[in-house]
């Protein structure tokens, strides 16, 4: 079978979290580390080698250029400018990453790349479209992590307020990766029974549904001030993304897509549920919304569309 190889471009806070989490998760043959710091990569380089020592099998790790990308399968992008200040959002981002990624993605793509874009850097939306440009590969080999990780917080915050596995909930979140979130109460559920209908049976009251839902969306920011940044969240999510396209699971999860008419929309990327598959994304899932979540992923459409114009 032939090695399964990722390659993660920035080993910042997140990309060495990405790095650690694939080391213990060990479904990839080798994985490749970018980064202009070559003293620090070098040393995550060594650092992750010594962990993947305690694992079972055999995890070739190694540094490389961003060109030398010919043989990779999955290209995650996590490069950023430096750290938010206080009171900007991840669309504050935008510019100087915008530009960093345009130094790179054309590199690789002259240097052979042919595998799958996952992009995790912010803001997230924005840079999957741009890289889905820049690199001209059909738009289901470029995709965001996207709103998968607010989905997951939203899941985790259902389960500790009803008691309850969160795999057992099926509620997410749509839109952009940022302010203009939202989620899609009118398709979630336990097991098919609305959420609060099930809270009502259990606990005897409706939850504030409006208040998880803003939770989840701060909780990254608040992780943030908290700590200075945010990287095991995303790190796993980034290794899940990256398992279920390998493993061809079919398994459907809120990513970002550059979106061609669903959803009414085009000429963007954004935070909607997809099917993944070995070859990226195979289907995009289009939801029936009740009119105040189409204004509301409408909203967050424009407000993605009104940022790329920047780039």
């Amino acid at each position: 079978m032939k090695p399964r190889k990722v390659m993660i471009i920035g080993a910042g806070n997140v990309g060495s979290a990405a790095a650690h989490a694939f080391v213990n998760q060990k479904f990839v043959e080798e994985l490749i580390l970018v980064d202009l710091n070559k003293e620090r990569v070098e040393g995550n380089r060594k650092d992750l080698a010594d962990a993947a020592a305690f694992m079972s099998g055999k995890m070739d790790i190694s540094v490389r250029e961003a060109s030398d990308c010919a043989d990779v399968d999955i290209a995650v992008i996590t490069v950023t400018a430096g750290p938010l200040k206080e009171g900007q959002t991840r669309l504050d981002e935008l510019r100087s990453t915008s530009r960093i990624v345009a130094s790179i993605v054309p590199e690789m793509m002259k240097g052979g790349f042919k595998g799958i874009f996952l992009i995790a850097t912010n803001p997230c939306d924005i840079i999957t479209y741009q890289v889905w440009k820049l690199s001209g590969l059909p738009r289901e080999q470029v995709l965001g992590t996207g709103v998968w990780l607010d989905t997951t917080r939203l899941r985790r915050l259902l389960a500790e307020k009803l008691d309850i596995a969160a795999q057992s909930i099926d509620a997410f979140i749509l839109g952009e990766h940022g302010d203009s979130q939202f989620p899609v109460w009118s398709h979630s559920s336990i097991y098919g029974k609305p959420v609060n209908e099930y809270s009502m049976e259990k606990l005897g009251e409706s939850l504030d549904l409006k208040l998880i839902g803003e939770t989840a969306r701060d909780t990254g920011f608040e992780i943030y001030h908290q700590k200075g940044c945010t990287e095991y969240g995303i790190a796993g999510t980034i290794v899940e993304i990256c398992r279920h396209i390998f493993s061809g699971s079919q398994r459907a999860l809120t990513v970002s897509c550059v979106l061609d008419g669903e959803y009414g929309q085009t000429g963007l990327a954004i935070g909607v549920p997809a099917v993944l598959s070995q070859n990226g994304v195979k289907e995009i899932i289009s939801l029936k919304l009740n009119e105040q979540e189409q204004q509301a992923f409408d909203h967050s459409a424009a407000v993605i569309k009104e940022n790329i114009k920047s780039i």
